[in-house]
C-alpha cells in the first residue's frame, strides 16, 4: 500500500512538473487579447504562472531556480542582467545574510533554552488556560524573532509528551486544537518581522513598485514592526479565550501539570558561543528597528542609512571572532550546510525577482491591471476597498502560495490609492501582514498548513479544516473589527 502511493505521488509529481513547466513556454503562444500586455509581458506572465503552478503542486526549490533562469532567456534582459537583478537586489542579500543569522541561532539550538524558558513558569502550574497561552506566547515570539517554523518542531513535541504523561488520548479535543493553535500562534508571527522572511519581501517589493510608479508613500520598518507585533498579539489572546469559552475542550488533566516535570532533562548551561549568537541577535533587532522609531538621536541617521548592511556585517562579525576551541562564533559552513533554509531563500528570491520584472513598464502587466480593476473599485471608500481587498486576498492565499498572492495584489492597492488620493501604508500593512497569516487551510496554502495536513499521527484533515478554518473566520473578524482601524491609527 506504501508503495503504491509513492509510486502515485511520484506520478502525480511528474505530471504537475510537465504541465507547470509548460505553462512556462507556451503561455506565450495563446491567441489572447490582453490589453495593454506586451510580448515580453506574454513571456513573462507565463514564467509567473507556471511558476506559481509548480509551487503550488510540486516544490518551491527547483521551480524558484527555473523560474530565474526563464526570465533569463526571456526577452525581458539577457541573463547578465537578469542574474545582477536578481543576486544583485539589495534585499535579497540582506535575506541571505539574516537567515544565516537565523540559521545559527538553529545551528547551536538556542530554540531550545526560549522554548524551556516558557514551559517552566512556575505560575502556569495547575492554571490549565495559562499554561497554554503561556506555550502559545513562546511559539509567537520564537516565530517573531527567530524563525517560524522552529516553534512548531519545538512545541509539538511537548505537547505529545504532556499529553502521554497526563492521559490524554490522541482523540481527545484538547491536543488536537492545541497541535492546531501552535500552528496559528507561529502563523502570527511569521510576517511581524520587518528585517527578514515574507514580510521583507513583500514590503522591499511594495517599496520598489511605489518608487517605480512614483509614488511616495513611506512604511518604516519601526511602525510596521510595532503595529503588527501589537495587533499579532492581541488576536492570539482572543483565539485562546475563543477556545477557552467557545470550543471549551476538556483540560481536566491539566490541573495537575508541574512544571518541574519538564526539568527533569535540564539543559547545560549555555556557553559562549550560544550567549554572544544570542546577544547578538537582540542587538541586531534593536539596530533594525530603533532608527525609525527615534531618527534624532545619535547615530541613528548612520544607522538607518546603513540598515541593509547590517545583517552582512553582524555575519561578518561572528565569523570572524575565534573562541579557545579553534573555532569562530559563527561556524558558517556548517550553518549553511544543515540549518540555511534555502528553500525559504530561493522562494523569496524568485518572488521578488518576478515582482519587479511584472510590474517593469515593458509588461505593460501594470497597465493590463488598471484597465481590468479600475472600473471594479471605482467609487469604493477606502473602508469598502480595503475590505474588499483582504476578503479576496484570504480566499486567494489558501489556494495559493500567500507571498505571490501578496505581490500580486500590492500594484492593485497602489493603483487605487493614487487615483483615490489615499494613503497606502495601512491598506499595504494590513494586506502583507493578513496575507501571511490566514494561509492555513489548505495543504497548498501554506509550509504551515502542509504541516498540519502532514501530521497524520495526532490529526486528521477534517481536523485541520474545521479548527484551522474556526479560527480563521476568528481572525477575518477581528482584522475587519479591530485591525483595520488600530492600522490607521498607527500609519
Amino acid at each position: 500500500m506504501t508503495a503504491v502511493k509513492s509510486d502515485k505521488a511520484l506520478r502525480n509529481k511528474i505530471i504537475n512538473s510537465v504541465i507547470g513547466v509548460a505553462i512556462m513556454f507556451v503561455f506565450r503562444f495563446l491567441p489572447l487579447n490582453l490589453t495593454g500586455v506586451t510580448e515580453i509581458g506574454m513571456q513573462i506572465i507565463g514564467i509567473f504562472l507556471g511558476t506559481l503552478y509548480l509551487w503550488t503542486f510540486v516544490d518551491v526549490l527547483w521551480p524558484s531556480l527555473l523560474a530565474i533562469v526563464m526570465i533569463g532567456f526571456s526577452d525581458y534582459g539577457t541573463m547578465s542582467e537578469v542574474m545582477k537583478l536578481c543576486f544583485g537586489n539589495i534585499t535579497v542579500v540582506q535575506a541571505f545574510y539574516m537567515m544565516c543569522f537565523v540559521g545559527a541561532m538553529v545551528h547551536n539550538k538556542i530554540t531550545l533554552y526560549i522554548g524551556r524558558f516558557f514551559i517552566t513558569r512556575k505560575i502556569s502550574n495547575g492554571r490549565p488556560w495559562l499554561f497554554s497561552f503561556i506555550l502559545l506566547l513562546g511559539c509567537f515570539l520564537i516565530a517573531v524573532f527567530v524563525n517560524a517554523f522552529a516553534p512548531i518542531f519545538l512545541f509539538w513535541p511537548v505537547m505529545y509528551s504532556i499529553c502521554e504523561d497526563l492521559g490524554f488520548k490522541k482523540t481527545d479535543k484538547y491536543p488536537r486544537i492545541m497541535l492546531i493553535l501552535i500552528v496559528m500562534a507561529s502563523l502570527l508571527g511569521f510576517p511581524v518581522p520587518p528585517y527578514m522572511n515574507n514580510g521583507l519581501a513583500l514590503l522591499s517589493n511594495f517599496r520598489t513598485i511605489s518608487a517605480n510608479a512614483g509614488a511616495t508613500y513611506t512604511i518604516s520598518n519601526g511602525t510596521y514592526f510595532i503595529t503588527t507585533f501589537v495587533l499579532a498579539l492581541f488576536m492570539l489572546i482572543v483565539l485562546v479565550l475563543f477556545t477557552k469559552f467557545v470550543l471549551r475542550p476538556d483540560v481536566t488533566p491539566l490541573k495537575h501539570v508541574d512544571v518541574e516535570q519538564f526539568k527533569k532533562n535540564p539543559l547545560p548551561p549555555m556557553n559562549i558561543r550560544q550567549k554572544i549568537i544570542g546577544i547578538s541577535f537582540i542587538l541586531f533587532i534593536f539596530v533594525m528597528l530603533v532608527p525609525t522609531l527615534v531618527p534624532d538621536l545619535p547615530g541613528m541617521s548612520f544607522l538607518s542609512s546603513n540598515a541593509l548592511g547590517m545583517a552582512f556585517t553582524f555575519v561578518a562579525v561572528l565569523a570572524a571572532i575565534p573562541l579557545k576551541d579553534g573555532k569562530p562564533v559563527l561556524e558558517f559552513p556548517a550553518v549553511m550546510a544543515t540549518d540555511f533554509a534555502w528553500p525559504t531563500y530561493f522562494i523569496i528570491t524568485a518572488a521578488i525577482l518576478l515582482g519587479n520584472v511584472l510590474t517593469n513598464e515593458s509588461t505593460g502587466v501594470t497597465v493590463f491591471l488598471n484597465n481590468i480593476l479600475s472600473p471594479i473599485f471605482t467609487g469604493m471608500s477606502p473602508l469598502v476597498f480595503t475590505i474588499v481587498l483582504l476578503l479576496i486576498a484570504v480566499v486567494l492565499t489558501n489556494l495559493c502560495n500567500s507571498l505571490v498572492i501578496g505581490m500580486i495584489l500590492q500594484p492593485v492597492v497602489l493603483m487605487y490609492c493614487t487615483s483615490a488620493g489615499v494613503d497606502a501604508a495601512p491598506i499595504v500593512t494590513l494586506l502583507i501582514f493578513f496575507v501571511l497569516l490566514s494561509a492555513c487551510v489548505t495543504p497548498a496554502a501554506s509550509l504551515f498548513a502542509a504541516i498540519m495536513f502532514g501530521n497524520k499521527e495526532w490529526l486528521t484533515s477534517s481536523d485541520v479544516y474545521r479548527y484551522a478554518g474556526t479560527f480563521l473566520v476568528v481572525e477575518i473578524a477581528l482584522i475587519l473589527c479591530v485591525g483595520i482601524p488600530f492600522v490607521n491609527l498607527m500609519m
